[in-house]
């Protein structure tokens, strides 16, 4: 679609990712991507939303179900889109492999030609995706940046798994970024921490002004000095892809007007429902605020 002059609240980006997700209760197909679970929260919040994101062309539904929610999406047709198997061997939603078979490829500065946001949300899949130019040039923009940490500890291995490395350019993406979003496998990957709270303090420590840290459950904000937590209520536990990235992007949503202690429960009010289904969250605003009266307030 043509660019728009107008500032968005919130820019998402990230490949699509064509999943395959196995577990206990059998094997679906899911559109998946950071990209697409946050830009589907962030719009049913009531936000201005752009997303950036490259897939092929054979899947070019994501794109239109995206713009019928009310999202302005800036997509590019690559040969391939990014395929991702997701294998769940026991009850513990933290525990999964991941396996790809083909990949959409690497972003550019030029692709962000033109869109302007409050916040702009990195939402990677592996280290690939996003080259240090892009987020060196990201932070020059005046929004708060954002990233999901997985997207820069994650690489894919000769065999194809997906599998955490060392990072060695952490310390200087992280001298660059607003807020970091994590989970509790990846903090203590990261930190060797494996106490949540001293895991997110550390990271802290590299420059990032809040850390967003999801486990299984619910979630922990450290901003400001100051830890805020809140839990998971999904009355059943479905959809578990993507939930990291609902975290994330419902909290961006709320926290461009209010405080972390607030922005935490719109998020996993958000998140919990999101859980209760697989893909995306579908529903609106009314139904998030009911669960945050009758869960989070009572």
């Amino acid at each position: 679609m043509n660019r728009k002059s107008e500032r968005y609240d919130i820019l998402i980006f990230g490949n699509y990712t064509k999943d395959t997700i196995i577990s206990a209760s059998g094997t679906r197909h899911v559109d998946g991507g950071g990209f697409n679970y946050g830009a589907h929260a962030a719009v049913a919040l009531g936000l201005r939303v752009a997303a950036v994101t490259q897939l092929a062309k054979e899947d070019f539904h994501v794109v239109r179900n995206l713009e019928r929610a009310g999202v302005d999406v800036y997509a590019k047709a690559t040969a391939t889109s990014t395929r991702l198997k997701l294998e769940y061997p026991t009850s513990n939603v933290d525990d999964r492999i991941l396996t790809s078979t083909a990949f959409a490829g690497s972003y550019s500065l030029d692709q962000f030609a033109g869109l302007e946001a409050q916040a702009i949300l990195i939402n990677g899949s592996v280290r690939e995706e996003v080259p240090l130019e892009v987020v060196r040039g990201l932070s020059a923009r005046d929004a708060f940046l954002v990233a999901d940490v997985q997207g820069f500890v994650r690489v894919i291995a000769p065999d194809g798994q997906w599998v955490n490395e060392e990072w060695p350019e952490m310390e200087q993406v992280l001298s660059m970024l607003d807020v970091l979003k994590t989970d509790a496998v990846e903090a203590a990957f990261l930190t060797g921490e494996t106490d949540i709270q001293k895991a997110a303090r550390a990271l802290a420590e590299f420059g990032p002004k809040e850390i967003v840290l999801t486990h299984r459950n619910g979630i922990l904000v450290y901003a400001e000095g100051r830890f805020h937590e809140a839990s998971f209520y999904p009355k059943e536990l479905v959809g578990r892809s993507g939930r990291g990235d609902t975290c994330i992007a419902s909290y961006m949503a709320k926290r461009l007007t209010l405080p972390a202690g607030e922005a935490i429960i719109w998020s996993a009010a958000v998140t919990s429902l999101k859980m209760e289904a697989e893909g995306p969250y579908m529903g609106d605003e009314a139904a998030v605020r009911s669960l945050i009266d009758s869960r989070y307030r009572a």
